[in-house]
């Protein structure tokens, strides 16, 4: 064998060593940068269950705060329509009352205005309960409207006090 010849063999033993030692080198980057990169898998795998933890605790408790909220919203519903229910029947039995002249409306008079030109005696008679002042009873139609108003304004303030502590409960 000549000396080129030789020298090109081990040339190319010199390169079929660096190609191993490459390939080598290669895969033993490969197992580390394999570990490692399985280690960080892992660490992240735990960090996602960590925060997935906290969310579903977080949800849970909110779903707690709104059932109670529910729960005392509807405590309330129930006690403001008893309110209601109470109050339409208290006003059904006055109008009843005043409609079968069980009951009659009257409003004082003032003894000293002279202008209302209205000649109510100012003793009552016999027949009479009242002691007070003068009185004049009101028509019993007239009173139904009244009793129809105050009607009105009592189911307006039940409604008001309903809607004022719905605000203050969803307000927390």
């Amino acid at each position: 064998m000549t000396p080129v010849q030789k020298l090109a063999g081990l040339a190319v033993l010199i390169l079929v060593l660096m190609a191993a030692a490459a390939g080598v080198t290669w895969q033993v980057q490969d197992w580390r940068m394999g570990k490692k990169l399985s280690e960080q898998a892992g660490l992240h795998k735990d960090d996602l269950a960590a925060i997935s933890n906290a969310a579903a605790a977080q949800v849970s408790a909110e779903q707690g705060k709104r059932l109670a909220i529910e729960q005392q919203l509807a405590t309330q519903d129930q006690q403001h329509t008893k309110e209601l229910s109470d109050a339409q029947r208290n006003q059904a039995l006055l109008r009843n009352r005043l409609a079968t002249a069980d009951v009659r409306l009257s409003v004082l008079l003032d003894a000293t205005d002279s202008a209302s030109g209205c000649n109510v005696p100012p003793a009552a008679g016999a027949v009479g309960v009242v002691h007070a002042a003068r009185r004049a009873q009101l028509d019993p139609a007239h009173a139904q409207r009244i009793i129809a108003i105050t009607d009105d304004g009592d189911n307006a303030v039940i409604a008001l006090r309903a809607c004022q502590a719905y605000v203050r409960t969803i307000a927390r």
